[in-house]
């Protein structure tokens, strides 16, 4: 069996200011450079589209901005990390925060989609909805217009042998709920799930 290994990371950041800060990571040290490079290009990419979303037209009302990001998981050629940003604007009630995450299946040189970790044609969405419907129900979060079913888009990140669904903040619940997450058991969705993707190696037993 081939042994596999994290990939190093250090923080970046970019910053205006003492009260806009924006930290977020870069990998270093890999044998397969373009690789290397892809990661870090898209993690900056969204980096900067989350600055942009906060931003919006209005650059100059913005008073602080904090970004910050956790590693989720870094084993098994799958690296998946949270990138998030925290802006308050001038008389805004409250400040705004954003969460997106990103999913490279190292071993395939490539960023995942959520169907990347299903078998082609399965009804991943139906499944996972399911699965978050019941959540809702035994831990009693208030929803805004009752839940039906996810996006097939929808954010998540892969933490070991579980996949977290989650929704951004008033997606599908109050703003004093935060941010919804579902963390979904690989073996409770192993039937749909695509053997040699990131979710499928994980789900391995060794």
């Amino acid at each position: 069996m081939a042994i596999s290994f994290p990939v190093c990371i250090k923080t970046a950041k970019v910053s205006s200011g003492q009260k806009k800060v924006v930290y977020y990571p870069q990998v270093y040290g890999m044998t397969n450079h373009s690789l290397e490079m892809f990661i870090n290009r898209t993690i900056v990419a969204q980096t900067q589209q989350l600055i942009d979303e906060q931003v919006g037209n209005m650059p100059t009302t913005v008073e602080e901005m904090l970004g910050s990001y956790e590693i989720k998981n870094n084993q098994r050629e799958v690296l998946s990390l949270s990138l998030s940003n925290y802006t308050y604007h001038s008389k805004a009630a409250h400040g705004m925060t954003y969460i997106k995450s990103l999913t490279y299946d190292l071993k395939r040189g490539k960023l995942c989609k959520l169907q990347d970790l299903f078998k082609p044609g399965s009804n991943y969405s139906k499944r996972l909805s399911e699965l978050i419907k019941i959540q809702i129900k035994e831990r009693d979060i208030q929803t805004l217009d009752g839940f039906s079913t996810i996006r097939p888009d929808q954010d998540f990140y892969i933490a070991d042998k579980t996949l977290v669904i989650y929704f951004q903040l008033y997606e599908i619940t109050p703003y004093v709920f935060g941010f919804p997450m579902f963390p979904i058991s690989v073996y409770d969705i192993a039937d749909l799930i695509n053997e040699d993707g990131p979710l499928g190696r994980m789900a391995v037993n060794n």
